[in-house]
């Protein structure tokens, strides 16, 4: 059942919706639809919008906002509404691309993959097949350009964040954190526990469309040697 959904004024000139209380596929396919429905039909003063786990944050300029009654707020919250209304449609989904991420797996990669086994009673290559056997949903995209926050990782190889962040992690590192899974695009502190590392490169600002992965998509990994990380590696250069 849909819960309802909730509006509030994040400043001067933008909304929150959220669209659900708990993170599922569900809440996350209609945040899609919200943001393709604003994106493709944007009302008079919209600027862009940020998903989030549950809900997105839609951005106006307040002095190109028509409003019939009341504040510009209560105007955007009306839109809204509104647009709201009209998704759930499953035919109106977006779906998303499917992309497999290569993976190696070696210590030399993955610092804390040793840790990972440990603390959840598995053997490293356990860890590696539970890790390389799921399906991830792309929720969102946040943290750091083209960072994306994978959900439906599997319980058994979760695993808290590091207490005390590492003041920089190479790009292209597989990490987890708690029930999550994710993908450092670029070299930056951070406190995931690292299994991996991929030779792909996940943001570029000399692409056409920066990001590999966009919310929505899917993903799934795939063990690679580190001959083979080598070789893809001088590839993406």
């Amino acid at each position: 059942m849909e819960e309802t959904p909730s509006f509030y004024s994040l400043s001067e000139t933008s909304v929150t919706v959220n669209l659900g209380s708990t993170v599922s596929p569900a809440v996350q396919a209609r945040v899609q639809q919200l943001l393709m429905n604003l994106n493709h039909e944007p009302f008079p003063g919209y600027q862009e919008s940020v998903p989030s786990y549950i809900g997105l944050t839609v951005f106006y300029d307040p002095m190109k906002v028509t409003t019939k009654a009341g504040s510009v707020a209560t105007e955007v919250k009306a839109i809204l509404r509104e647009r709201v209304s009209h998704i759930g449609n499953e035919s109106n989904r977006q779906k998303g691309n499917h992309v497999t991420i290569p993976v190696c797996y070696d210590l030399e990669f993955g610092p804390d993959l040793s840790d990972v086994a440990t603390k959840n009673g598995l053997s490293r290559e356990e860890v590696i097949q539970i890790h390389t056997s799921g399906k991830y949903l792309v929720y969102m995209i946040g943290f750091a350009p083209g960072f994306p926050f994978l959900g439906g990782m599997d319980e058994r190889i979760a695993t808290p964040r590091h207490a005390q962040p590492r003041t920089e992690i190479p790009a292209g590192s597989v990490g987890i954190a708690g029930s999550q899974t994710g993908v450092y695009p670029i070299a930056t502190p951070g406190g995931w526990q690292l299994i991996g590392q991929t030779p792909l490169t996940l943001f570029s600002a000399n692409r056409e469309v920066p990001s590999l992965l966009s919310a929505g998509d899917h993903v799934t990994f795939k063990q690679i040697t580190k001959e083979e990380f080598i070789q893809m590696k001088e590839g993406e250069r």
